[in-house]
């Protein structure tokens, strides 16, 4: 039997169906501003962990921490709300990898702050290669180039403050 991925086809909202041959719709200017605005937590925070007095670099870590755990829970979640929206199915792929970021994001902020500053690193990275299969499916191919930047921003932002905590 021929393996299919979940997000080979789906249900559009207005009944039509679309496969993987769907052009991607352009990227809307706004969403890419909010997107690229979400780098600002990211810089400010471990620029704290690098060059704050040391009495505040433990909490610029944390919240650094806590920043990318919300992150890669959002990007899971985009994937339960894609799902969501497929015809009903017994295929519970996508909501499995849609809750999966966010229980590891969790788990991220149990561990030591460079443990999990790096953990959340390497989520983004799984998180960006889940997607690059997947949203090309769901016409969404156009958001990649911003994902792969986003991810590279925040993936080093992460690995630079796991370094410096």
């Amino acid at each position: 039997m021929p393996h299919h991925h979940y997000a080979d086809h789906y249900q559009h909202p207005e009944g039509q169906a679309h496969t993987r041959a769907t052009q991607p719709e352009p990227l809307p200017v706004w969403a890419a501003r909010l997107g690229y605005a979400g780098w600002i937590p990211f810089a400010a925070l471990v620029a704290a962990i690098w060059w704050a007095p040391p009495e505040y670099r433990a909490s610029a870590a944390s919240a650094l921490r806590m920043y990318g755990a919300v992150i890669a829970s959002f990007l899971g979640a985009i994937h339960w709300g894609l799902a969501m929206r497929a015809p009903l199915t017994a295929q519970p792929g996508p909501f499995v990898w849609g809750v999966f970021p966010s229980v590891v994001a969790w788990l991220a902020t149990l561990l030591p702050l460079s443990q999990g500053l790096v953990t959340l690193a390497l989520l983004l990275g799984m998180c960006l290669a889940v997607d690059r299969r997947s949203y090309p499916a769901y016409g969404l191919g156009a958001w990649l180039p911003m994902r792969l930047r986003l991810t590279l921003g925040a993936g080093l932002c992460l690995f630079a403050g796991g370094i410096g905590i």
